[in-house]
């Protein structure tokens, strides 16, 4: 069950694991002589937790010996972004910042790509590098893959005769080029194999890399053939490997391939994946094959699972998968699976799954107290005291609800709350805290 711990509270819990991380990058940057950098990329994906984490540490972190280094696409990013909001708080405190805003290739950086790209002087490149410029706007990787795909069409090849790269420069400059880097990358992958298409949209299931012991149980559990096409995909520069890691050579890859899959077809293929997965998390020890198993059960279609049994198996697998995040002080993934697990309950789970029921409520609500979100606890709350079959059942959800009454100032209110009357226990409401013996 998940307990009321109020020795290694889920708040302190979270406050600890903050601490600790910003000493671990404090001790670091003392103790190293050269200077440590962190970075951090695509920052505009950040959750609130981790955001308020690089706070944190620039705010304790104020040596000289440590530089953070991030990156974002400001185009994804309001005014109000929170790590918009978070830079111009940590600058209040004192902390330097500098915003520097990455501009497209310009033509002479163009020209000295290709020059260097295809080891030709620059005068030589030059006609090449203009119509090249016009047609990407200097966009580094809209570049580097325009130019795999004139490779590929055969209007720039290497002649054996001349020793030197040559192109066809007239077709190319009346060629139809995709507006975006986007249609170009769909263009790119639609060219492969149909066999390579379907592995490069499975590895996008799974976001921008996937394990080979992952690939390893879909061959076997699934018959795909992957391993084969995968490589072939990376031989093309869409994907890299480091030692048993598949990953997209960019985001903007993966977001192509996964595009090419409509909604329906996503979805079956998350359920299908995951399903085939989780008799191998609950057969072994493997917490990353869980999360992963449980991940793509919870982005897959609902409607597939249709029978008690099912349903019940699934809510298990997040209950177990938002304990080990609780393990981990990750409250807001845990909140997130706890929340599955109950979306995969059905319609008369109290009556006929009350105990698994009743420990998803407890751990949402516990987990909804440590990220402050009230309007979840409330929700959960309330239904634990009109489900809950004896006062005990109860006591977990009664404990947060009135400790968020507390942290928000609300002592009277929170023991005046019907809640109580609901469990038998009547206190008057003009009852004053000051009297409590």
């Amino acid at each position: 069950m998940c307990d009321v711990d109020t020795e290694g509270d889920c708040v302190d819990a979270l406050k600890k694991l903050q601490y600790l991380i910003c000493r671990f990058v404090e001790i670091i940057s003392d103790s190293s002589s050269p200077p440590v950098v962190l970075f951090l990329d695509d920052l505009q994906w950040a959750d609130a937790a981790s955001i308020t984490v690089i706070a944190q540490i620039l705010n304790s972190a104020r040596s000289s010996r440590f530089l953070l280094v991030g990156s974002c696409r400001d185009n994804e990013m309001s005014d109000n972004h929170p790590i918009s909001n978070m830079i111009s708080n940590v600058q209040k405190l004192g902390v330097n910042a500098t915003m520097i805003k990455i501009s497209p290739l310009d033509k002479d950086l163009v020209n000295e790509m290709i020059s260097d790209t295809l080891c030709l002087f620059p005068r030589v490149t030059r006609s090449l590098a203009d119509i090249l410029y016009h047609k990407t706007k200097g966009n580094p990787l809209f570049l580097s893959r325009l130019i795999v795909s004139l490779s590929r069409d055969g209007l720039l090849r290497f002649s054996l005769s001349r020793r030197r790269w040559e192109w066809e420069e007239e077709k190319i400059q009346s060629m139809k080029i995709p507006d975006d880097v986007a249609e170009l990358l769909t263009n790119s992958i639609g060219r492969l194999p149909s066999d390579v298409q379907d592995a490069l949209c499975t590895l996008s299931c799974f976001g921008a890399s996937i394990h080979l012991d992952i690939v390893d149980v879909l061959e076997r559990d699934l018959d795909l053939q992957l391993q084969n096409s995968l490589e072939v995909a990376r031989k093309e520069g869409f994907l890299e490997k480091f030692d048993r890691t598949i990953q997209f050579s960019h985001d903007r890859v993966q977001e192509s391939a996964f595009n090419m899959l409509n909604s329906q077809d996503r979805r079956a293929k998350h359920s299908g994946y995951g399903f085939a997965l989780c008799i191998h998390a609950m057969n072994g020890c493997d917490d990353s094959m869980l999360f992963t198993a449980v991940d793509q059960i919870n982005r897959g279609d609902p409607t597939v699972i249709l029978d008690h049994e099912h349903s019940s198996l699934v809510a298990r697998l997040n209950l177990q998968a938002g304990k080990k995040a609780m393990g981990m002080s990750d409250y807001v993934s845990a909140l997130s699976l706890f929340e599955h697990g109950i979306s995969f309950l059905q319609e008369c789970h109290w009556q006929q799954n009350y105990d698994l029921s009743l420990e998803l409520f407890n751990c949402s609500t516990k987990c909804a107290y440590a990220v402050g979100d009230h309007e979840k606890l409330k929700c959960r709350t309330d239904e634990v005291l009109s489900f809950g079959r004896v006062f005990e059942d109860k006591l977990i959800v009664l404990y947060y609800f009135v400790s968020a009454l507390c942290d928000a100032s609300l002592l009277n209110e929170a023991i005046a709350k019907e809640s109580f009357r609901s469990t038998g226990i009547s206190i008057p409401r003009a009852y004053d805290i000051i009297h409590l013996p």
